[in-house]
């Protein structure tokens, strides 16, 4: 009796062990395959220098500064375009911009009519809806999706984010700004608050709701803000830090500095609440902007240039992926990645296949992992269309004969940059590793250099089928 008492009672221990043993290898099994939840936290029109991990000192960010210590940094992070909805485009659809037709905001043809010597290339205002966005690539593989802020890429029935691929719209519209960004709002896709309450308070306490919600399966927050976007509105209290600060670099809006306060001030709000909801290890962040900063409050010392021109000042964004445990902290990368880039790493990282999406874009798993570099040789611009100078801008030396842009192309090749305007056929020719401000032009120095990136941008163009504008405007009248 006492040996069969043993016997049962060893039994049961080992039934006890294999099945906490086999519980435990699937739970690592479990946790191993489970899909990570994305973070996209886009910020509008904010500069490569706009925050303190890319050398101001006059701005104070934080939470975005000790984002960049946990994850990984890229120094030539680029938008597809020197202004909003174009890059945007670019970000939702994985395509160059010649493949979707959003070339800029609004009518490209800007500025008085006399002074265009081109008719600028038809310009789309919406992504058409037969585009499969990265939204709708990951909804496939089996995401929640929310939009939360700026949409800037239509709001009728086949190109509103809903329409896109998002379960959840949050202050989405047409509109590339905010009416104000005190409450009452004026934003039909957003219930006002109470008054005086503050729009990028607001747009993340709707995020956080979004997160605590879905937090048991996977979610893509496409958390895309409206700051720090004009009207140049802050909260009194964040005003009054920034207005006896000495200025930097000719840093110096205390508005606008505590815009960029309550940007980063809603990231940490964020990041926070991953923790708190234990979600921190499996939830990719990446933060990243959409143009250049606005000529006339910020500037981007030492890049030439702000938002809507060619030069490094209108594109080149501050850029930082996180990832815990996955992605190692404090590493930067310096090759250049674009915003087309985003669309094939989160669909590779959701488990899922981009090139049935063929995007344009390169899947930045090798430079996150450290395993490699990407294959391209090149990164390309494509901008035909206007934008007219204004009063006030702070770099008015860095325009083009007036303007921010006229129709122009750009190449980026190694640690070369060729632009080429389209009026005139005049080429530059830049080396940024030995000169970032875009000051010496090596064209007429460097002929062979100069015609490999035209020739390869042109091959490029044709590839793609790039309009590039040839008809004269009959309005023009050349100056003296």
């Amino acid at each position: 009796m006492r040996k069969l008492r043993c016997l049962f009672t060893t039994s049961l221990i080992l039934c006890i062990w294999f099945s906490c043993s086999t519980e435990k290898r699937l739970g690592q099994a479990d946790q191993k395959d489970k899909k990570p939840n994305i973070i996209f936290f886009l910020v509008d029109d904010l500069g490569w220098k706009d925050v303190g991990f890319m050398g101001s000192n006059y701005y104070e960010t934080p939470n975005i500064d000790k984002m960049a210590k946990e994850g990984m940094v890229f120094t030539s992070a680029y938008a597809n375009a020197p202004n909003c909805a174009p890059t945007r485009a670019s970000i939702m659809s994985g395509l160059y911009t010649p493949r979707h037709g959003v070339y800029t905001v609004g009518d490209p043809a800007r500025g008085k009519a006399e002074n265009r010597k081109l008719i600028p290339a038809p310009n789309n205002t919406e992504l058409e809806g037969n585009f499969v966005t990265l939204a709708e690539a990951l909804k496939e593989n089996g995401y929640t999706n929310c939009h939360v802020g700026k949409w800037h890429l239509g709001e009728n029935e086949e190109t509103s984010p809903e329409a896109q691929g998002f379960d959840i719209n949050i202050g989405g519209t047409k509109a590339g700004h905010p009416a104000t960004y005190f409450s009452p709002y004026k934003n039909p896709n957003l219930s006002d608050g109470p008054d005086g309450e503050y729009l990028t308070d607001r747009l993340t306490d709707e995020a956080l709701k979004f997160i605590e919600q879905n937090q048991s399966a996977p979610f893509f927050l496409y958390f895309s803000h409206y700051s720090v976007h004009t009207p140049i509105q802050a909260k009194k209290n964040l005003i009054e830090k920034y207005e006896h600060k000495p200025e930097d670099n000719g840093q110096d809006n205390p508005k606008y500095a505590a815009m960029v306060h309550s940007t980063d001030q809603s990231l940490g709000r964020v990041l926070k609440k991953l923790k708190e909801l234990d979600l921190d290890e499996n939830t990719i962040v990446i933060f990243f902007s959409d143009n250049g900063g606005h000529g006339a409050v910020t500037t981007h010392h030492p890049l030439k240039g702000s938002k809507g021109m060619m030069y490094e000042g209108g594109f080149r964004e501050p850029m930082i992926v996180r990832w815990p445990k996955k992605i190692k902290p404090g590493v930067k990368s310096d090759e250049p990645v674009m915003g087309i880039d985003f669309y094939p790493t989160l669909v590779e990282f959701a488990g899922g296949e981009p090139h049935r999406y063929q995007p344009d874009g390169e899947s930045l798993a090798p430079l996150l992992f450290q395993k490699g570099s990407l294959k391209r040789d090149a990164i390309f611009w494509h901008f035909p269309a206007y934008l007219q100078g204004y009063k006030g801008i702070k770099n008015s030396g860095d325009l083009v004969r007036g303007w921010r842009a006229v129709p122009s192309g750009a190449i980026r090749k190694g640690d070369w940059k060729l632009i080429e305007d389209f009026e005139t056929g005049r080429l530059e020719l830049y080396n940024l590793k030995n000169d970032i401000s875009e000051r010496k032009n090596l064209a007429d120095t460097m002929p062979d250099k100069r015609d490999e990136l035209l020739a390869d941008m042109k091959t490029w163009r044709k590839q793609l089928n790039a309009l590039v504008p040839t008809e004269k405007n009959q309005a023009y009248v050349p100056k003296k």
